[in-house]
């Protein structure tokens, strides 16, 4: 069964509005096309298994936290059930969307573009759809607008425009409020915000000016208009509708005459505000407001965000928390905690102001991921990026918990040693770092004795050896790891060291270069060349697999051969070129097919059982092949976002003019004509333009050593795959006596094992689970030793993965142990293929093994705590008892409690 998408990590936020969940514990955070929820209570990050066509621009959340509406840069919108996690409808709005924005009655939702407003219906409560129904269209601004709000009972909400009015409208038609349009800014509208239970308005413009408005009128004041008056207006609106033939129109205009404000809705405006100081000049750029505690929250272009208490604007406190743009604020429920993203270093923060302290402080690479590695038990993945920094993700939770920014350059591998507890990482910068993840701290920095810029990095099986290539000198540098020394300097290679890889088993080192050979170094053998392999093109990446038996190497002309690197015999091949199915860029001059013949997979990686190898390069596709058999067995496509260059084979026409591609024109570019000519090798988009788009591409692709999951560094992020066979029927086995009830009522009758092995013929997990916990802890070693061989391995793996989720630590324990002692020799015969189940067995047993010695910990501090403070007591007993001393006990054990 293939791996499914399962994660993604490596980026936190790309742009658009965060939305928290109804209960204010979750948190929605748009990352390109993707949306990722973010579980601040229980610590977990969680992408949903759905993407639009484009970048996600606008998110509206419903009230009940069931629905959520995601559009994309071009108005393509997808209706999603964040229950079942699933697209329930797809909509398409033809032209670009600003803001959405539901009624807090759940019935309605607003969106907003080009200059008017468009009410639809809201998929009901009952079992019902109303698919997108178009209610009425509003008319009013004269320039694009911005921003929604709706007053608490989802009578009238209000719109923020370009040009500088707010414009409050009805969402059914009130005698006294049809539309109203509110001035007194110099500056486009950031957002706006109804008081709690009234008409009252606050509007904030960029130049950071707070206006607020009174209304004459309170909510129930609003008179519904008689059907007569109502039929009479509707007819008077003759113009056509932009884009749905249905809806009712609603006209705004400017400068209503007297006769119609009579008997009307007024506003007046009661004060303004400014938040710059004098001289200090800051583009406002964000704004939320929390109704009940009357908190307002507005961010600025610097990275500065004010909290102020209206309506008195009253200064609660000011922080800078980036360096960068604040591009949306969203505050939760309690109003405790307010989330901010910034789009330009994809920086996700969630504060908590009354503590003034961080829920959730993430950031991804800013710059595209270049190298990735997993730790010895699949726990953690550390990934390098061209910004300098090395992060290390913990895989279950997807979170970073720790960042290390000593580079000054960008990073080119990274890699674990054998431990795990120990980082290395290479950099363009001339070192080599070694990073400890017990002190979080660079404990050693390897250097060359000439400065180079080191390409790639390999450490042998005991971490005691430091291998690093450079790409400008044409050396191999060899390092210890205990002194830190260089050990010596491999030279022999006439071209750019492109890749090292040591292999598993023996101190072996191969490395890969542009010269079209593959040198075997013995480590142990005074560092000689033990064997030179001659390939056909330049040599971009080796691999050797889990057993060390065989050697994979793939090279510029798209082929991937593996050798028998004992013998020096290349043992098969496999030509990858057009599987790679190369995209065209928009400024291409050839197509995608002549393009693909210079292109090649540039990352290689065996599966955990060594079976398969994963092949990525500068495309959409991850590619997993059969080595014995050499054929191609699935294409992973890692992204479906059209914001991203080279995902189509090929050119749009719809983009293609008499003067050639519309991608050619740079917007705004000033220039004389406007074209833009891109520089030769730029891959990721040249910075000097005003627009340009990164390319898709797959820099680095590793497996998972516990054999479950693969992930790979891309343009989008770090992507995890993963075998999730939950609700997958996959029986093992089976026979027709094999069903639910025959297991339970065998397990009734005692006889354990036979309902083991049935449980496992049908295989379905929650079976499995309620049959082992069925079995007493008494019985569990009679169970063990009388269990079929190839139960044992099966058996195990449920384990390691019921120890993830599963309360019953002890007991699940006793099985692994069991298991372990009595099947442990005829296991070792056949240890290279149960090493990923054995792995990932480790890595659920050391995640609760680190969670209760932390408890266990803290638990023995307290006890010799109270132990001293009781014995200190007990030496003050005989001597004379003071009223001093039962303060001084009474302050003890406050301080305990």
């Amino acid at each position: 069964l293939p791996p499914q998408f399962s994660g993604l990590l490596g980026t936190v936020y790309r742009r658009g509005n965060l939305s928290f969940t109804r209960d204010g514990n979750s948190l929605l955070s748009p990352v390109g096309n993707r949306i990722s929820l973010f579980d601040l209570k229980n610590n977990k990050c969680e992408t949903l298994p759905l993407a639009t066509r484009l970048n996600i621009v606008c998110v509206g959340l419903s009230p009940d936290g069931s629905l959520a509406i995601l559009i994309d840069e071009e108005g393509a919108a997808l209706l999603v059930s964040l229950i079942g996690k699933c697209v329930i409808h797809q909509f398409y709005f033809h032209k670009p969307v600003h803001s959405v924005s539901f009624s807090p009655d759940g019935k309605k939702f607003v969106v907003t573009k080009d200059n008017l407003a468009y009410l639809y219906h809201a998929p009901g409560k009952k079992r019902e759809f109303n698919a997108f129904v178009l209610d009425k269209t509003y008319y009013g601004p004269y320039d694009e607008t911005t921003c929604i709000d709706w007053t608490d009972d989802s009578k009238c909400f209000a719109v923020g425009s370009k040009d500088m009015s707010t414009w409050v409208f009805g969402a059914e038609r009130w005698e006294n409020l049809i539309y109203y349009s509110l001035g007194g800014h110099k500056d486009v509208i950031v957002a706006c915000f109804f008081e709690e239970n009234s008409l009252d308005l606050y509007t904030i413009s960029q130049d950071a000016a707070l206006c607020v408005w009174q209304c004459d009128t309170e909510l129930d004041g609003l008179k519904p208009m008689p059907p007569k008056d109502a039929a009479k207006k509707a007819a008077e609106d003759d113009e056509e509708l932009l884009e749905e033939p249905k809806g009712e129109e609603i006209h705004g205009k400017a400068d209503p005459s007297e006769q119609e404000t009579r008997n009307k809705v007024k506003y007046s405006r009661v004060a303004k505000y400014f938040f710059n100081k004098e001289g200090d000049f800051n583009n406002l750029t964000a704004a939320a407001y929390h109704k009940k505690t009357h908190l307002l929250v507005t961010g600025f272009a610097s990275g500065i965000f004010h909290l102020h208490e209206l309506p008195e604007f009253n200064l609660i406190h000011s922080l800078s928390i980036s360096d960068q743009r604040i591009a949306s604020i969203s505050i939760n429920c309690t109003g405790d905690w307010i989330a901010f993203g910034c789009s330009g270093l994809g920086q996700l923060l969630v504060w908590e102001w009354q503590s003034e302290s961080y829920v959730l402080k993430q950031q991804g690479h800013f710059n595209s991921m270049v190298s990735l590695a997993y730790s010895p038990d699949g726990q953690y993945i550390v990934t390098g990026g061209e910004d300098g920094k090395v992060k290390v993700w913990n895989t279950s939770s997807s979170f970073c918990f720790v960042t290390f920014t000593e580079h000054n350059s960008g990073v080119t591998a990274v890699t674990f040693t054998s431990t795990g507890y120990v980082v290395l990482s290479a950099s363009l910068d001339g070192t080599v770092r070694a990073f400890d993840l017990h002190r979080y701290r660079n404990f050693r920095t390897f250097t060359s004795p000439r400065p180079s810029q080191f390409s790639c990095l390999a450490v042998d099986s005991s971490g005691e050896i430091v291998a690093a290539g450079s790409q400008d000198s044409f050396e191999i540098f060899i390092w210890s790891m205990q002194s830190g020394r260089l050990l010596d300097v491999l030279a022999g290679h006439e071209g750019p060291i492109s890749n090292l890889s040591f292999n598993p088993m023996k101190c072996v080192l191969a490395s890969a270069s542009w010269d079209k050979t593959v040198k075997l170094w013995d480590m142990l053998d005074s560092w000689r060349t033990k064997e030179t392999l001659i390939m056909n093109s330049d040599v971009l990446v080796v691999a050797f697999r889990p057993d060390g038996k065989e050697l994979a190497v793939a090279a510029l002309n798209g082929q991937i051969t593996f050798w028998d690197h004992e013998n020096a015999v290349q043992t098969g091949s496999i030509e990858g070129r057009h599987d790679l199915q190369m995209g065209r860029k928009e400024l291409d001059k050839i197509t995608a097919k002549q393009a693909a013949k210079g292109k090649s997979f540039t990352t290689l990686c065996y599966s955990a059982d060594g079976q398969s190898i994963l092949a990525g390069g500068l495309s959409k596709f991850v590619c997993i092949y059969n080595v014995k058999e050499q054929i191609l067995m699935k294409k992973f496509e890692i992204s479906c976002n059209h914001s991203l260059d080279a995902m189509e084979e090929y050119l749009d026409r719809r983009k293609m003019t008499e003067f050639g591609s519309m991608a050619l024109i740079d917007e705004g570019g000033g220039g004389d004509e406007g074209v833009a000519i891109p520089l030769p090798g730029v891959k990721r988009g040249d910075m000097s333009y005003r627009h340009f788009k990164p390319e898709i591409r797959v820099t680095c692709v590793r497996f998972c050593p516990t054999g479950r999951s693969w992930a790979a560094t891309t343009t989008e992020g770090l992507l995890l795959y993963s075998l999730d066979s939950g609700l997958i029927f996959d029986p093992f086995e089976l026979d027709i006596d094999v069903t639910p009830s025959n297991i339970r009522k065998t397990l009734s009758q005692k006889e354990y094992t036979m309902a083991i092995v049935m449980a496992f013929k049908l295989n379905e997990k929650k079976l499995i689970q309620e049959v082992i916990e069925g079995v007493p802890s008494s019985e569990v070693d009679v169970v063990c030793s009388s269990l079929p061989d190839l139960y044992v391995e099966k058996l195990l793996e449920f384990l390691a993965s019921a120890f993830e989720t599963s309360c019953h630590l002890e007991f699940y324990l006793i099985w692994a142990h069991k298991l372990l002692m009595l099947h442990g020799q005829k296991l070792k015969t056949r240890s290279v293929q149960l090493l990923p189940v054995i792995q990932f067995l480790q890595k659920s047993i050391q995640r609760h093994f680190e969670d209760v010695s932390k408890l266990c910990e803290w638990n023995i501090y307290n006890i010799k705590y109270v132990l001293a403070i009781s014995q200190q007591r007990g030496m003050k007993r005989p001597a004379e008892e003071t009223p001093g001393d039962e303060e001084e006990l009474d302050s003890d054990s406050d301080y305990l409690m």
